[in-house]
């Protein structure tokens, strides 16, 4: 039995609104045990047989199936969140800076991103291996910041998403827990 960290991309924002609880209730007939919710950003840890890949898909159609919307998750094992965690150079608490990881499910795309954050310039970035790379934010304007938007755009939301560092430490956390 492997644990695994499920993030999901683009909930309780633009109108998708999903309650944990119900998520929780919605994977109960899906190939997963000691399912646990964190926080409202849609942060999955649980346990399961199936292959990363094949929890990626269970996970995504039962999203689409439940809650009708084209659903994307990025699945990791809990001993690679550890292991992003742990190479992250840059600090969980700043006061001037937000640190975030951008985790993807398509090698491809995430080299198109992190090449386009690269030519923008000014952006504090490294790559901590084919599914992540992290970088950093003003404190306070996240959301304006060049990568911020670059990563927002359509091409990119079918197989990124982005964590704040300190969320992802709790995702490791419980994930170590199950």
């Amino acid at each position: 039995m492997e644990s695994y960290a499920v993030f999901l991309r683009g909930i309780n924002v633009g109108g998708i609104n999903i309650k944990m609880a119900d998520l929780k209730a919605a994977l109960q007939d899906c190939p997963f045990t000691k399912v646990k919710t964190l926080l409202a950003s849609g942060n999955v840890v649980l346990q399961s047989d199936l292959s990363a890949k094949d929890v990626k898909a269970r996970f995504e159609q039962c999203l689409r199936d439940s809650f009708g919307y084209d659903a994307w998750v990025v699945v990791l094992t809990a001993q690679r969140v550890a292991e992003l965690v742990e190479a992250c150079p840059y600090p969980a608490d700043d006061k001037s800076t937000h640190s975030y990881i951008t985790l993807a499910s398509d090698t491809a795309m995430l080299d198109e991103l992190f090449a386009a954050a690269e030519e923008l310039g000014g952006v504090a970035q490294v790559r901590l291996g084919p599914e992540a790379s992290a970088w950093l934010a003003p404190a306070g304007g996240t959301l304006d910041s060049p990568f911020s938007k670059l990563s927002a755009k359509p091409r990119y939301k079918a197989s990124t998403t982005t964590r704040n560092l300190r969320t992802l430490v709790k995702v490791r956390d419980a994930a170590a827990a199950l």
